[in-house]
């Protein structure tokens, strides 16, 4: 059972709990937290996920993170570091805050990190049920994907103080 800590709408905790299970049910004014991280290799190609078919939401859709809902008692970063790891299998050298988005309708308050990694590229470890292919990928490329990909669309937005910088004009 998947216990969250709830939060109000400006991020703090309000000493209530909620089981995932029942995210559907939750009350109005209160959100948990959701981590997203985009992870970015030294060599400058960022880490792309394919979403495994039988996913409720973007079945076999590409995503450029790994995240997901912080368990009650963790920080934002504990939880990216944690989602990351068992996501991916990578540990961050590096992770910077980019942005903090609230979704009323998902009751999430989403922190978005960017990670940075120099492992070996073919060290990432693929989460059972949850993806079955990555690629590494070129920012040019990345960039272009952003305009055909669901989730990645869906994204962007947590990104793109980050992205903005990468962006030819």
């Amino acid at each position: 059972m998947e216990i969250w800590d709830l939060y109000d709408e400006h991020g703090n905790r309000t000493g209530e709990t909620w089981e995932r299970s029942r995210m559907m049910a939750m009350p109005e004014g209160r959100y948990h937290l959701v981590c997203d991280i985009l992870i970015r290799h030294g060599d400058g190609t960022f880490l792309l996920t394919l979403r495994d078919s039988r996913k409720e939401m973007y079945p076999s859709c590409w995503e450029a993170s790994a995240g997901g809902a912080a368990l009650a008692g963790e920080t934002p970063e504990e939880a990216a570091r944690r989602e990351m790891r068992e996501e991916t299998g990578l540990e961050a050298e590096m992770l910077k805050q980019i942005s903090i988005t609230r979704n009323p309708v998902t009751h999430s308050i989403v922190h978005a990190f960017l990670a940075e990694v120099n492992c070996a590229k073919d060290t990432v470890r693929l989460q059972e049920g949850e993806t079955v292919d990555y690629q590494w990928m070129e920012p040019e490329a990345f960039l272009k994907l952003i305009g055909t990909e669901p989730v990645l669309k869906k994204q962007y937005p947590r990104y793109q103080p980050y992205l903005e910088q990468l962006e030819v004009r």
